[in-house]
């Protein structure tokens, strides 16, 4: 099995040329023959197969935080436990992945209210630096910010220093001001969700074009990099004698896994392009100020991100991605909605039942990318599990989604938005929705999640008061 030679692959295999860095996705040549299930026993016990992690924020919180918008079910479902129906809320979308969803209704972040008369009024330019870190920032607009170690960068730190990139931090709008935003705060604490440690916030790719070239190598230095691009040459030309003698080597089943990562990787390297192209052929863009590789389409833009981390991910590039699909206060426009508005003039309805039905309808349009990602995901066979096959990326996935805000009207936080959707390596049930007691901490389901990701040993997160049953 594997390959025809009798050996085997080390699993940290690329294909390389031209400054291109192509790694392989795991094959069954990568399996010593005769020994396959012993050597999937070791890749568990090595920590290669871990739980891959992806944490979404999406800002300005829920129509169904609102109090009417409660009794409409259009965030939470009415029914709790297993038997409820997403039918009536913005989660409509994933009721194909009903079985992998857990939903956790009405958790807070307290630590993203004011706590002193000087903060009042900063909801919108705080809470990003709230949401993974469960962490109150600092006030200021200088240098010296200070909030907290995000989840996402816990789980990179123990488990992501064995891939050739610990985490990657991705996001949709601009997120590169610099100096003050509002109210006394760095504009960083509302251009990241991710934090290295609580004085470290970590920038955050936009530039699909750019993601690409970090995942697979497409360039060894600026100047290689202009010079493929100039071209207008796939990365893939400059390794195909490297993939013709690889194949060479490799059984039936291999090839064709080797052929289907090759042909998404192109694909991907070519939907770029043709957004290149669009936004430098001179005609008027919807986003003049942004780069070249940024698609006007919010839809679009999305679901390239979300392409380039199931490749990631299926490489082992990288087992952690944050993503921040929105920035606090953008007035972005979502046609796909069927709503007009923009979005933070939407988010501020009044408490009137029209205006709240049409925040509703931009938050289902964001849930409804989701299923894109879920559902690349689960096309992808996951041949590293053990036992072999039988297994997707999404049975290996924890994706965390919510919001570090509840009622955008009156920017409380309270009863904030929040599921966890993915097999997450067995170590969710899924099928479930939670209600929590009032005032419970958001960050308690963050303690359960890190608990779940192999911090057993963890006794607190954030404000965390005890850590949140994931189960019934």
């Amino acid at each position: 099995m594997g390959i025809i030679t009798g050996k085997h692959l080390p699993r940290r295999t690329f294909l390389r040329g031209m400054g291109a860095t192509v790694a392989l996705p795991f094959l069954e040549a990568m399996v010593p023959a005769g020994k396959a299930f012993g050597a999937r026993r070791a890749t568990r016990a090595t920590g290669a197969d871990r739980t891959r992690l992806v944490c979404i924020e999406m800002v300005h919180g829920a129509a169904g935080s609102t109090k009417w918008g409660s009794t409409q079910n259009l965030w939470s479902p009415a029914a709790e436990g297993r038997d409820f129906d997403l039918g009536p809320t913005a989660l409509s979308s994933l009721e194909p992945f009903q079985k992998y969803l857990t939903i956790v209704s009405d958790t807070d972040l307290q630590n993203a209210e004011a706590f002193i008369p000087e903060e009042i009024g900063g909801d919108h330019f705080r809470s990003s630096a709230v949401f993974l870190t469960q962490s109150h920032p600092r006030q200021t607009e200088s240098s010296d910010v200070l909030s907290g170690t995000s989840m996402d960068q816990l789980y990179a730190q123990r488990f992501g220093q064995d891939t050739p990139i610990p985490s990657m931090q991705l996001c949709i709008e601009n997120v590169d001001q610099a100096g003050g935003c509002a109210y006394g705060y760095s504009c960083v604490y509302t251009d990241t969700i991710s934090w290295k440690s609580p004085t470290e916030p970590l920038p955050m790719l936009r530039d699909p074009r750019l993601a690409f070239d970090m995942v697979f190598g497409a360039g060894g230095t600026a100047e290689e990099r202009a010079a493929r691009r100039r071209s207008s040459r796939s990365i893939l030309d400059f390794v195909t004698g490297e993939v013709s003698a690889l194949k060479g080597t490799l059984d039936a089943p291999d090839r064709r896994r080797v052929d289907r990562y090759l042909e998404n990787i192109r694909e991907i390297e070519r939907r770029i392009q043709k957004v290149v192209e669009r936004n430098m052929s001179g005609e008027m863009r919807e986003l003049p100020q942004a780069p070249a590789g940024v698609p006007d389409s919010f839809d679009e833009h999305v679901k390239l991100m979300f392409d380039l981390q199931a490749l990631a991910f299926q490489a082992d590039m990288t087992r952690v991605f944050s993503f921040k699909m929105g920035r606090d206060a953008s007035s972005r426009v979502y046609p796909e909605s069927g709503v007009d508005k923009g979005f933070h003039p939407a988010s501020h309805h009044g408490d009137k039942e029209e205006k709240i039905t049409d925040f509703f309808r931009i938050n289902r349009y964001h849930v409804s990318l989701l299923p894109y990602f879920l559902e690349k995901l689960a096309s992808i066979e996951d041949v590293e599990a053990e036992g072999g096959g039988g297994q997707t990326l999404l049975d290996k996935t924890m994706i965390l989604y919510g919001s570090p805000m509840g009622d955008p009207n009156v920017h409380n936080h309270k009863r904030c938005p929040l599921f966890i959707v993915g097999g997450a390596n067995g170590k969710l049930d899924g099928g479930l929705h939670l209600r929590a007691a009032p005032g419970t901490p958001m960050a308690n389901v963050m303690l359960s999640l890190l608990q779940k990701l192999g911090f057993e040993e963890m006794e607190s997160f954030g404000d965390s008061t005890a850590p949140f049953s994931l189960s019934v």
